[in-house]
């Protein structure tokens, strides 16, 4: 089976069809998804959703984008709602220049809060870094010299020395459907230079579709052309590529309850 280790089931994107891409994704293999939190003030709604979803979880935190605008939150209280048996995640959090939708300082501050969650819950951190990769990686490391905890980087678009960092934190990297692209040579020869038992796939649904789906709504389905696409990259049955990166998702989120199908 697969596994989408990374997808916004609770946008509205999914409100007309959600059943539908459920449904369609339990056909392609997806057999376990976990749908992230981008506000603390819907933690109850994300919650909600995952519970109404069988091999689903959760995560919490509050997305880069929305430091500055959601309230102030500390560790102690991503940690209390973290208690849920749903939620297996912290984030996602992180650093994106890119857009700067909000101050960097309201972001590096979040970003430390949500690390300090994964330290103390033990769960794993959920990484977002864009245009940001030297104070991404100095904030990681400056944290875990404070105290081990576990993480990956989602969404993975950046060059070697970011995945060189997060990798010698003992981190995984998790693929989105960006891998597809024809233009993401660079991207690709990246990929290459990480170990297989650190790979995750995702969508990142409903953005950024792979090929061949590219302009259209993203959804878990679709997780399975990026895991073939890797496959291909690696040089690897597309059985072999779910397998592993199954298994590195249940190591690394292992609050999470692995399906049975998962070891058939």
């Amino acid at each position: 089976m697969l596994v989408d280790s990374h997808c916004h089931l609770d946008f509205p994107d999914f409100d007309p069809d959600r059943s539908e891409v459920l449904a369609r994704a339990r056909a392609a293999g997806v057999g376990y998804l976990l749908t992230i939190s981008t506000k603390i003030t819907e933690a109850e709604k994300i919650i909600a959703l995952a519970e109404s979803i069988p091999d689903a979880g959760c995560s919490i935190g509050i997305h880069p984008h929305e430091a500055g605008r959601e309230p102030v939150t500390d560790s102690a209280r991503l940690v209390a709602i973290a208690a849920h048996e749903r939620v297996i995640g912290i984030g996602e959090t992180g650093l994106d220049y890119f857009y700067e939708h909000s101050p960097r300082n309201a972001q590096q501050r979040n970003f430390r809060a949500h690390i300090d969650a994964a330290r103390i819950s033990g769960l794993p951190l959920i990484v977002h870094a864009r245009d940001a990769d030297e104070d991404t990686a100095d904030i990681m490391e400056d944290e875990m010299a404070k105290g081990a905890y576990p993480g990956l980087i989602h969404c993975f678009t950046a060059g070697p020395e970011l995945a060189r960092r997060a990798l010698d934190l003992g981190m995984y990297i998790s693929i989105s459907g960006i891998a597809t692209f024809k233009n993401a040579r660079d991207l690709r020869d990246v990929i290459k230079t990480i170990p297989l038992d650190r790979l995750l796939v995702e969508t990142d649904s409903p953005f950024l579709a792979p090929v061949p789906h590219r302009g259209r709504r993203n959804e878990p389905a679709f997780v399975a052309d990026t895991a073939s696409a890797l496959a291909e990259l690696f040089d690897i049955s597309p059985e072999t590529l779910a397998a592993q990166t199954t298994d590195n998702f249940f190591r690394l989120f292992s609050k999470a309850k692995r399906p049975m199908q998962a070891d058939a």
